[in-house]
């Protein structure tokens, strides 16, 4: 039987292979925390510096990346307009820091590019956006590690991504991910003993800017 699949939801990742450039934006972020007290959005135990980091001069190159991977999606999507840098701001998530779900209202595609990403720093995490799917869950064949063991003649079956609920991504310094900003998305606590950093943006309309 044929299958067709609609409404999808697009998420780009890639990955930025630049130690310098990581390694400028962690001295740079670090020595903006220290002397600013930064904001208090959706970060929990975690600095959010403001937005108006697009605007500064040492950051430049980053936003120049940003800009090239956006105009690729504009591509894909097949988007009739030129993307807009509208926000960006730093995070620092220390051990135990989190932040909550939340989605960007007013904006087209936001996302993320790690600076520093321990291991165990907390996954991004996605939810399923179709609500109405949530009215019924049907049982699937996918089985875990602890049944397929007890149970040796059953054969794990993996779930393919279209059927799952949500989804997680391991933050990799070095790694930039972009999606629609209406996707409820949040970040799970840091259970390493390092910080980790991020920056987050957003990218708009021209015409939503007043």
């Amino acid at each position: 039987m044929h299958r067709e699949l609609f409404f999808p939801t697009p998420v780009y990742v890639a990955n930025i292979n630049d130690q310098n450039l990581n390694q400028q934006l962690e001295r740079d972020i670090i020595a903006w925390a220290n002397r600013d007290k930064g904001l208090s959005r959706t970060n929990v135990k975690g600095w959010h510096s403001t937005t108006n980091m697009n605007e500064l001069p040492e950051y430049k190159k980053l936003v120049d990346i940003l800009y090239e991977a956006q105009r690729v999606i504009y591509e894909q999507e097949n988007l009739d307009s030129e993307p807009f840098l509208g926000n960006m701001w730093a995070n620092i998530n220390p051990p135990g820091a989190m932040n909550r779900a939340h989605v960007h209202p007013n904006s087209l595609w936001s996302g993320v590019y790690y600076v520093k990403a321990p291991k165990n720093s907390g996954h991004l995490k996605i939810d399923d956006p179709r609500a109405a799917a949530s009215m019924s869950r049907p049982r699937t064949k996918g089985v875990s590690p602890e049944t397929s063991m007890s149970k040796p003649r059953v054969k794990p079956v993996e779930t393919p991504s279209r059927l799952w609920r949500e989804a997680h991504f391991e933050p990799i310094a070095g790694r930039l991910i972009m999606f629609p900003s209406w996707l409820t998305h949040a970040v799970d606590p840091n259970e390493s003993n390092e910080i980790r950093i991020s920056v987050s943006f957003n990218f708009m309309q021209k015409c939503l800017i007043t």
